[in-house]
Parts: structure tokens; C-alpha cells; sequence
């Protein structure tokens, strides 16, 4: 009788509430409400509150909350939220330009924070997050699920092992096409548009194009190379197990999207103590390509090269460059990066073990971008000064 209540207890101790984690979503747009459905496959986890400005983006993911099994409060201010004892971690899902005082806040509020690419719009705001990520005890996680991805770590093994010789350039490129469409011009829901705005010091009137695209406003973001190239540039990171860049130079065309002010074909190219260089090239005017085509990095060894995409992942070996010597292919196809890099995050809220991809780490990938944005900006080579921690233009 005594063991049986002994398995009982034990049993019950498995599922105990101390597994469970409140999640708190701020941000609640197409990609905020997604991820927190990968969230939800986590049986111990549910969502506590979600919050947005934008009236249609909260009532959705209200409702898919409840779709998952979840009954969440409704916040419109994200510092109400942060003051909910309940919640134990946040999602934060919100434009760029918002991350930097969300994630200090929410550091300060003593909350978890899994926040989304890029971590930050200046370098000072990137050095700000690094210090405080030093000093407090929470788990950040920056969304570059790439860290998390079975075919990117078992790539990295390759590099690794020498099987390419010495690798002194990679070479990547993001195709796809948004050119021909027309600026927004009417919302369907109230938007609090001062909110929205937060830390911006320039303050405009209402503008329904900038809300829905405003990756593409300088202002408020660094265009397609930062939205695009902080997930390149971590890939790279990881694969050449690199630190931060010594200098960036940056070249592009002008903006053809009607009403955006920020270019769609860009090059970076970012030079790297390690002694390689990383070249990305972004085209937003190209052909579409299915999403599993639109992105490849290759990286040129002297013995062999490696081709990584998203799903795929070849090494040719010199003198047979036709058929490859080695071939791996994701178990469950890009997708499942997310996954994975959700799974890391709470298995970390929990154990209190260090996240794969913390903000030293997102901080890395982003300030590579914002020196190719100063680069296109002042027409010159910029430099990462690594013992003063600032850029040098």
C-alpha cells in the first residue's frame, strides 16, 4: 500500500503545477500569434495573457489561445501585462523597433523572455541588452530558431571536423520578390497609433502602409537586409563558430516598392577576426521561388565546398563537384526550427540551464546588419571596435 502511494505521489509529481509556464504574448500580429501556437504544443504550458495595440490582432490571438486551450486576459498596454504575477514568461513579437525597452522592462519584471529577430535597431540598443543580460539570473531567447535546427548543428559538425579544408569566404543569398504591390491605405480595426509609435522620437501622423510594412520604413527598422540577414549572418555564426565581425561594407540599389525607403537588393560583405569573409547577398526584385528554394549558403573550403539551405544540406569534394560526397536532409523539413528552438526555451524556463541562442548571441547577428545599413548610409568600410564595444564609422 505504501508503494502504491508512493508511485501515486511520484506520478502526480511529473505533472505537477511546478511544469507549468503562464505565458504572456505581446504582440500579436501574423508571426506573434504563430509562435505562440508552437508554445502551445507544450502540454504544461499555458497562455496567460495576451496584449496588442491593433484591436483585430488581439481579438485573433485571443482566439486562437482559446482554439489551443487557453482562456487569456486581454491587455492593450504591454507594462500592465508585465505587472501580472501569473505570467512567468513572455513572447515578445512586436516591430523592431519596440524590442529593446520590451525586453528591459520585461527583464526588469522578473519575466522570461523568448523575443523575436532582429533583437534590436541600433548597436547601442544591442549593447544595453548584453549588459543587462549579464546582470540578471532571467532566460532570454532571441529567435534565430537556426541555433536549435538539426541540419544547421549537424553542419556545424562538418565545418568542425575540417571535412572542408580551410574556409575562407561564405557565400549566401535570399531571393523572393515584393515589388508591384500597392501601399496600405485604410486598417480594418482601431489601431492606438501613439502607442504603436512608443520610443520613436520622431513622431508622424497616422500612416496604414508604415503599420503593416514597417520593416521597410528606416525609421522604424533596417529594411529587408536586417529582417533577412540577421538570420543569415547567425547561420553563418554558428556554422564558422565566429565571433562579432571587424568591419562591414555594404552596397545597394535604390527602393522601387512605392512608398518604401529602404532598398530590396542589397550586398553585405562582413570581415571576421577567424580570418574568412561572409557575403550576403538579399534580392527582393527577383523571381519567387518556392520557400524551400529562396535561401543558400555556400561556404568555399580548399577542399571542399558545403551547400545549406533551409532543408538540405550537401558537401562536393574537390575534383567531383557533380555528385556529393556527403548528403543530410532536416528530419521534418524548416519548420520544425521552431519548434526546437521553443522546446530549448522552456526546457531552459525550467532547469534554468543557458539558451541556445541568448542576446550576446542575437546581438551578434544584428549589429552585422546595422553596420551594413551605416555603411550604405555614409559610403564607407565600418568597424566593430571589440575592446570598446562600439562601432567605429
Amino acid at each position: 500500500m505504501n508503494r502504491r502511494v508512493f508511485l501515486m505521489a511520484a506520478g502526480m509529481k511529473a505533472g505537477a503545477p511546478s511544469d507549468e509556464v503562464k505565458l504572456g504574448l505581446i504582440g500579436a500580429g501574423g508571426r506573434g500569434t504563430f509562435v505562440m501556437t508552437v508554445f502551445q504544443k507544450d502540454p504544461a504550458l499555458k497562455v496567460g495573457a495576451i496584449c496588442d495595440v491593433y484591436e483585430p490582432n488581439l481579438e485573433r490571438g485571443l482566439s486562437t489561445a482559446k482554439k489551443g486551450g487557453s482562456t487569456p486576459k486581454a491587455y492593450r498596454n504591454y507594462k500592465r501585462l508585465l505587472e501580472d504575477k501569473e505570467i512567468q514568461a513572455v513572447l515578445i513579437a512586436t516591430p523592431e523597433h519596440w524590442h529593446a525597452q520590451m525586453v528591459l522592462d520585461a527583464i526588469a519584471a522578473g519575466k522570461d523572455v523568448y523575443v523575436e529577430k532582429p533583437l534590436c535597431r541600433t548597436p547601442e540598443e544591442g549593447v544595453a541588452l548584453v549588459e543587462a543580460e549579464r546582470k540578471t539570473k532571467q532566460i532570454i531567447q532571441v529567435g534565430m530558431q537556426r541555433r536549435s535546427y538539426d541540419l544547421y548543428l549537424q553542419g556545424r559538425e562538418i565545418v568542425a571536423a575540417g571535412e572542408l579544408g580551410k574556409v575562407r569566404m561564405v557565400r549566401s543569398w535570399w531571393l523572393n520578390n515584393y515589388l508591384g504591390g500597392k501601399p496600405v491605405e485604410k486598417l480594418e480595426g482601431v489601431l492606438d497609433w501613439e502607442q504603436w509609435q512608443g520610443p520613436m522620437k520622431k513622431r508622424v501622423a497616422m500612416n496604414a502602409d508604415l503599420f503593416r510594412h514597417w520593416r521597410n520604413y528606416a525609421d522604424y527598422a533596417g529594411g529587408i537586409v536586417a529582417d533577412q540577414g540577421a538570420h543569415v549572418y547567425d547561420g553563418i555564426h554558428l556554422l564558422m563558430n565566429a565571433s562579432y565581425p571587424a568591419a562591414v561594407t555594404a552596397a545597394a540599389g535604390r527602393p522601387h516598392r512605392e512608398g518604401f525607403d529602404t532598398p530590396e537588393s542589397v550586398v553585405v560583405t562582413a570581415e571576421y577576426p577567424e580570418d574568412f569573409i561572409g557575403v550576403f547577398q538579399v534580392n527582393y526584385a527577383a523571381m519567387k521561388y518556392k520557400s524551400r528554394n529562396d535561401q543558400m549558403n555556400h561556404l568555399d573550403g580548399d577542399q571542399a565546398r558545403m551547400d545549406i539551405g533551409r532543408e538540405d544540406c550537401r558537401v562536393y569534394r574537390q575534383g567531383a563537384e557533380e555528385t556529393p560526397a556527403v548528403e543530410k536532409r532536416s528530419e521534418k523539413g524548416f519548420g520544425w526550427a521552431t519548434d526546437l528552438h521553443v522546446q530549448n526555451f522552456l526546457e531552459c524556463a525550467r532547469t534554468r540551464k543557458k539558451p541556445t541562442a541568448p542576446m550576446v548571441l542575437g546581438f551578434q547577428a544584428a549589429l552585422v546588419v546595422q553596420m551594413a545599413n551605416i555603411s550604405l548610409k555614409t559610403g564607407r568600410r565600418v568597424k566593430w571596435n571589440a575592446a570598446a564595444w562600439k562601432v567605429e564609422q
